[in-house]
């Protein structure tokens, strides 16, 4: 083959590698080994979310070594780094999961900054869990090189062994790290031992690889290739089958074609590929907090693509793949169904696709379409003009309790079901409520409220995975309905709302509800309110005492919660593409 020849001169590396000023420079390449020819390649920076707090990240260090194997049959030169991650299911459930939220913008933060630090052409981004994957796709639209992003791969599914003490209902289904949570539940409430509880952990999680159902991590490794900064199928391998490799090499081959062609991360995440990604999170059912991360990701553009724009688009797309948590499977069967790519031609076969949005492969939506032969199963994946129902699994909702908006996941919610009015029983905190639902402390009936945990009351906008999976465990998920400011795990399940905006610590109605206050959650017309006048309102929004004071008043997380936005733009913390003065790789 003959070696490609890139012009240094309009590449951001020459700022290290070109010219007699840069003798010290590659002074220090020297030092790791490089030859001259690879000095004076593009160089291309490898970021993975590698490290041992978890099996979703755990894989990410042997992936990268193919992404680099791609790079150089490109004739482009590996720089690996790696930056951090807070893996949702070790942080969920206590103060840990403050740190969730604010990670998502400080992998973005820190890969922007190695890549500019160093001056590096290109990016392949790997990420194994949940905030890693927006953060890493946030860096590449910020900086707006040429990109594509890897995904780690999901775990395999759990299987429980027929000993004494499991119950029959664990026996014969795919386990993920959710049926854990639930399990707490049941053992909480007297219906499941603590021996067989941990009969269950030691085999729920067998792997590496992050959480098998379609909660936030599958949710957002789908998105990356319904958004185009991934290669077609690349997201739906299990982490554990060492062919993912190859998957590694074509996505490090490709990002020298993207440097080659000048196609940058922003040719690729426009509006109308971001429209494609929230059509693919709503017709796989997948995780409420996709809300949070497309308007994050589109603000790196300067792409108004808030709340509202998701949830419109989620209200007339039907929902027709059957995954965990509200359906029956889990990524590896999604996979060996065809993949994202099979789901995305049923949504072209209705008209609801964008076939002209550019992707990681240099090649547009409709063009990688059109090499897919693979047809829906009938199984994991419905034909789209017999979906599992006609709007999709993930709705908005507005009204006086949520005038910015709030979000509900009604996937394997019925109709009827969608609709719940109750007292309000309010909490503080998620421990307050946490607390209570462990010692049943609470009536079938209740909207339980659980404020003060928005992105910057909380602070943090913690996921309330161990509340709502308790309240699952205990039977008890259809009889009560919830509602927070904060979020939920994509693995929740139950009438469950989050976002709700403005959060209590900005002022919202949310923070002004009482005990008894009678709250409607209308899924089906898309409302979220509270029986009270606008004078009782405002009322009692006079008598507010304000914010409630948290712990925390220093450091990462208090930082983060005095220059976060409002979790209807995405929670971000920067202005975004459109104050931007400069763009990267024109310095």
């Amino acid at each position: 083959m003959l070696k490609r020849q890139f012009d240094k001169s309009k590449l951001p590396s020459r700022h290290v590698t070109e010219g007699p000023a840069r003798a010290p420079h590659r002074s220090y390449y020297y030092a790791m080994g490089m030859t001259e020819e690879e000095i004076h390649q593009p160089l291309v920076g490898v970021a993975t979310c590698w490290n041992e707090a978890a099996p979703c990240n755990i894989a990410l260090n042997r992936q990268a070594q193919a992404v680099k194997m791609g790079v150089k049959q490109g004739f482009g030169t590996p720089r690996e780094f790696t930056t951090i991650t807070v893996t949702d299911g070790i942080a969920m459930g206590h103060e840990g999961m403050r740190s969730s939220l604010p990670s998502r913008e400080a992998i973005a933060d820190t890969v922007e900054l190695t890549m500019r630090g160093h001056c590096y052409d290109a990016i392949v981004g790997l990420a194994g869990c949940d905030k890693s994957l927006p953060g890493m796709m946030m860096a590449m639209v910020r900086l707006n090189i040429p990109s594509v992003f890897v995904y780690g791969g999901s775990i395999l599914p759990g299987k429980a062994p027929n000993v004494p003490g499991v119950p029959e209902d664990f026996l014969n289904r795919d386990l993920t790290v959710q049926d854990m949570f639930e399990a707490v539940g049941r053992q909480q409430s007297g219906t499941l031992s603590e021996a067989a509880l941990d009969v269950l952990e030691r085999v729920a999680c067998p792997s590496a690889g992050a959480c098998g159902g379609q909660f936030t991590a599958n949710t957002m490794a789908c998105v990356s290739e319904a958004i185009g900064l991934a290669l077609f199928n690349s997201s739906g391998m299990p982490a554990p089958y060492e062919s993912r490799d190859q998957y590694g090499e074509a996505s490090g081959r490709a990002v020298m074609d993207l440097i080659e062609k000048n196609i940058r991360a922003r040719d690729v995440v426009t509006l109308k590929a971001l429209e494609n990604a929230a059509r693919v999170v709503a017709c796989t059912g997948g995780s409420t907090n996709a809300g949070l991360h497309l308007p994050a990701i589109a603000h790196e553009a300067g792409i108004e693509f808030y709340l509202d724009d998701v949830c419109e688009i989620f209200r007339d797309t039907p929902y027709f793949v059957d995954l965990k948590p509200g359906g029956t499977y889990v990524a590896k069967d999604l996979y060996e169904a065809g993949g994202v790519p099979v789901v995305m031609k049923e949504l072209r076969k209705a008209g609801l696709l964008h076939e002209d949005c550019m992707t990681a492969s240099g090649y547009s939506i409709g063009e990688e379409l059109d090499k897919v032969s693979r047809e829906a199963d009938g199984k994991v994946i419905y034909p789209i003009e017999n979906p599992i129902t006609k709007t999709g699994g993930v709705v908005g909702l507005k009204g006086n309790l949520a005038p910015q908006g709030a979000i509900v996941k009604v996937a394997g919610i019925e109709q009827e079901q969608q609709v719940f009015t109750g007292p309000a029983r309010v909490f503080e905190s998620e421990e307050d409520a946490f607390a209570a639902v462990k010692a049943r402390d609470y009536k079938e009936g209740e909207v339980i409220v659980i404020r003060n945990e928005g992105p910057a009351g909380g602070p943090g906008m913690r996921e309330m995975l161990a509340t709502t999976a308790a309240i699952s465990g205990q039977g008890m998920g259809k009889k009560v309905a919830l509602i927070t400011d904060g979020r939920f795990s994509g693995a929740t399940r139950g009438f469950c709302v989050g976002h709700v905006g403005p959060e209590a610590a900005h002022g919202g109605p949310i923070a002004l509800i009482q005990s008894g206050d009678v709250i409607t959650i209308d899924a089906v017309n898309g409302v979220l309110s509270v029986d009270l006048s606008d004078e009782e309102l405002a009322s009692r929004k006079a008598a507010w005492p304000g914010p409630r004071e948290t712990i925390y008043a220093s450091g990462a997380i208090w930082k983060y919660a005095q220059i976060v936005g409002e979790t209807y733009k995405g929670a971000v913390t920067h202005p975004g593409g459109k104050a931007e003065k400069h763009g990267y790789m024109d310095l």
